[in-house]
């Protein structure tokens, strides 16, 4: 099938049938007995008979750990379950009821009772987009659902669906207004007609709504190891096991996994909308990296369409946009006009205009920037304009495609960001992550918070090392600490052998200062507030959130 073609439901059933039937299925989807998602649905099938059978709000205990366990965090991965554990956690009473309702079976439609669950779910008034959109909490609700009976109530992605499902087949898209119950009814219709149409073909997958599901997240790993296939095609078997691929989130998810404020990517969204490229620019352990390659991929996509690169002082335009390279010709050494990650990207945009395609320039200061990017400073800023490159042949011209965007990261910590120059900074906006500045400003208390609130008094050394360091160009970033499992012993390892080493760089020349920040004392300043930290929710599926320790 041609990318973007529309299949009937009878070529989708049957296009990943040989796979549906392979052993490399079952172990990645576990979608029949024994397998990974009928444990969380028997975990969670037991949680709930412990609630409905007790009026004791203790009952809830059992629910947020099921829902902690490795194989549950699977299914909300790109999902902002922090809001509800954290519910559940803080205010059990509170909770219990609306669970009941969720999960009696009482006859009341499905979407009535998810209408009911949703709205008893508080916001947190610090971050009002968590658990906001219905996409969100139908995502997160469905998980919950699958208590009731896996195989009828599957995990579910609204955004999945829609790419991999509906797009897919022209079946109808929800209302724009649908609320999570109306957009999980419409889910399980799409899944019932991939059922109906499985059997009318003689088909033994998929008999159920929770196969029926595997079968839409087949397409993604198919389509990343096989690529666009034939309508109708049967696909072999898979005999290595293909890359574990996610859908991308939309920009509500990902902010939610990131701890951010969804204002702030759509604000990223609308300068890069403007000038196609920005800049972030923030001192170590500040999410940059990890942000930009999230953005992009959520923006673009599909990870597919977004390349990372890392500049330094050794890089030139040969690697970056197109040079010359070693060859055997003939069996004779010779050189190769070859393309660097510039000029390949703006290919593959090219081929696709009417998708989003991403180039990530790491450390992007490091480089000789001037000598980088040549002709591309004229480009970048003029778009539909064409021009001779250095190594054009037979008259060649290059244009830069409108739907290639470049993200860049700079640390600001590094003094060589001096010799960014001012070509450089008019042709890309600057986006600040500063520890003391919006989004990145309280990172590390909400991550400790939903992921490990016995350990939030953490972010308060952390708080104090950078007023005492009185220097936000190269504050401590959060990431440091954003560390699963983290406990006391490994925040003081962390803190000896990755934090106080850059903080001794840069007190160069001052080692009397150094004692200032030792670990110890910096949790002895905050006197008995550095002792607690009990409010907040559980952990995380993933545990990332914006923290990729970059440099």
């Amino acid at each position: 099938m041609a990318e973007n073609e529309i299949m009937t439901l009878d070529e989708y059933v049957t296009w990943p049938q040989e796979f549906l039937a392979s052993e490399e299925f079952f172990r990645l989807e576990g979608a029949e007995p024994g397998g990974w998602k009928f444990e969380v649905g028997s975990g969670l099938s037991r949680a709930r008979e412990a609630v409905l059978s007790s009026d004791d709000s203790s009952s809830i205990e059992q629910v947020t750990k099921e829902l902690n366990k490795s194989d549950a965090q699977r299914l909300y991965f790109f999902i902002d379950a922090a809001p509800l554990k954290k519910w559940f956690k803080e205010k059990p009473d509170d909770a219990l009821q609306p669970l009941k309702t969720l999960w009696a079976e009482d006859g009341a439609p499905i979407a009535e009772r998810i209408r009911t669950f949703v709205e008893q779910v508080p916001m947190n008034p610090e971050r009002p987009n968590n658990f906001k959109s219905p996409a969100a909490r139908m995502n997160v609700v469905s998980v919950l659902l699958m208590a009731l009976d896996h195989e009828r109530h599957p995990p579910l992605k609204v955004t999945f669906l829609r790419q991999e499902g509906y797009a897919r087949t022209g079946y109808p898209m929800p209302p724009n207004d649908a609320d999570a119950g109306a957009l999980y009814e419409h889910a399980l219709g799409f899944l019932d007609k991939l059922v109906e149409r499985a059997a009318a073909l003689r088909y033994p997958k998929p008999c159920n709504r929770l196969e029926a599901q595997s079968l839409v997240w087949s397409y993604q790993w198919l389509k990343e190891r096989f690529g666009e296939r034939s309508q109708g095609a049967p696909v072999e078997t898979v005999e290595e096991e293909p890359p574990s691929v996610s859908p991308s989130p939309s920009l509500d998810e990902l902010a939610a996994e990131l701890m951010f404020e969804v204002e702030f990517l759509e604000r990223v969204e609308k300068l890069l909308e403007d000038k196609r490229q920005v800049i972030f620019q923030g001192p170590p352990g500040t999410g940059k990296t990890y942000t930009a390659k999230k953005l992009a991929a959520c923006l673009a996509g599909s990870e597919e369409r977004v390349r990372l690169v890392q500049f330094h002082p050794s890089y030139a335009y040969e690697d970056f946009v197109q040079g010359y390279r070693p060859k055997l010709i003939d069996g004779q050494p010779g050189f190769e006009l070859k393309d660097g990650p510039l000029r390949e990207m703006a290919g593959m945009a090219r081929q696709h205009p009417e998708q989003k395609h991403f180039l990530v320039i790491d450390e992007i200061n490091r480089g000789n920037l001037a000598k980088v990017f040549g002709e591309m400073y004229f480009l970048l800023e003029y778009r539909d304009e064409k021009m001779r490159l250095q190594y054009s042949e037979s008259g060649e011209t290059f244009a830069m495609p409108r739907n290639l965007y470049i993200i860049g990261t700079m640390n600001t910590a590094d003094r060589s960001i001096a010799l960014v120059d001012l070509a450089l900074r008019r042709r890309f906006y600057f986006v600040e992550f500063h520890p003391d500045e919006w989004p990145v400003e309280g990172l590390l208390h909400r991550w400790l918070e939903a992921n490990n609130s016995d350990m939030e008094w953490a972010a308060d050394i952390v708080d104090r090392a950078n007023e005492l360091l009185a220097d936000r160009e190269a504050a401590i970033g959060p990431s440091y600490l954003m560390k699963e499992g983290l406990d006391e012993e490994m925040a003081k390892l962390i803190w000896k052998h990755n934090v106080l080493p850059y903080v001794e760089e840069h007190l160069y020349g001052q080692t009397d200062r150094l004692k200032e920040f030792d670990f110890d004392s910096l949790r002895g300043r905050g006197g008995s507030d550095g002792e607690s930290g009990e409010a907040g929710g559980d952990g995380e599926a993933d545990g990332s959130a914006a923290g990729s320790n970059d440099a």
